[in-house]
C-alpha cells in the first residue's frame, strides 16, 4: 500500500466500526427524514420573527441556497446541471471507493455514486445553517445549528461517503451560497415590506 496523505489518515481516524446501532444513527442522521422537525422550526422562528410574506421570501432564498450548493458541488463530482461546466476536472473517488483506504474503512452502504470530491450534504447543510443562522440571529441557535451542521459532515465520514477535505470543500460552498442567499433575503424583505 502506498503511504497515506494527511486527508487519508484523518479519514481513517475518524471512520471506524460503530456497530449496527451506530451504522443506523449515522445513516438517519445523514438523511432529510429526522430533520424535518428542525426545518419547521426554522419556518416557524423566521415567520414569528418577520412575518408570512418575508418567509415565503426565506423559503425561495433557502430553496436557492441549497439548490445553488449542489449544483456547485456536481461540477466537481460531474453529476447534475453544471457536471459538464469542467469536464477535464479530476474528480477524487467517495472513501468506499478508492483503492488507497477502501479496505481499511468501515462502509455502511455502497449505495452512492463513485465520486465525493466536494461534499453536497456538507454544502446544502452548511448553507441552510448559515441562512438560518443569520435570519434567526439567536446565540443558541447558532451553536445548535453549528453543531447540527458538523453532526451530519461527520456522518458522511463515518458512512464513508467523504474524505475530511472533501467535507471542508463542501461547508466553504456552503458557507458563500447560504451568505449570498442571506444577502438576497434581506433586499427581498426590504422590498416586500415596502410594497
Amino acid at each position: 500500500m502506498n503511504e497515506l496523505n494527511f486527508d487519508e489518515r484523518l479519514f481513517l481516524w475518524l471512520n471506524f466500526d460503530g456497530g449496527a446501532v451506530t451504522d443506523w444513527v449515522m445513516s438517519a442522521i445523514s438523511g432529510a427524514v429526522m430533520w424535518i422537525p428542525l426545518y419547521l422550526f426554522i419556518a416557524w422562528a423566521v415567520q414569528r420573527k418577520y412575518g408570512w410574506k418575508s418567509l415565503l421570501a426565506f423559503i425561495v432564498c433557502l430553496g436557492l441556497a441549497m439548490g445553488l450548493a449542489d449544483m456547485l458541488c456536481g461540477i466537481f463530482k460531474h453529476t447534475g446541471l453544471l457536471k459538464n461546466l469542467w469536464a477535464d476536472f479530476p474528480a477524487r473517488h467517495r472513501p468506499m471507493f478508492d483503492v488507497a483506504v477502501r479496505e481499511a474503512a468501515h462502509v455502511v452502504s455502497y449505495a452512492h455514486g463513485p465520486f465525493g470530491t466536494v461534499s453536497a450534504h456538507a454544502a446544502t447543510t452548511a448553507g441552510m445553517g448559515i441562512l438560518s443562522a443569520l435570519a434567526i440571529r439567536k446565540r443558541w441557535y447558532s451553536w445548535a445549528i453549528a453543531f447540527i451542521v458538523l453532526l451530519i459532515c461527520y456522518s458522511r465520514i463515518y458512512l464513508a461517503c467523504h474524505f475530511p477535505q472533501d467535507i471542508a470543500l463542501g461547508i466553504t460552498v456552503g458557507l458563500i451560497s447560504g451568505g449570498a442567499m442571506y444577502l438576497l433575503w434581506r433586499k427581498l424583505d426590504i422590498l416586500l415590506k415596502n410594497s
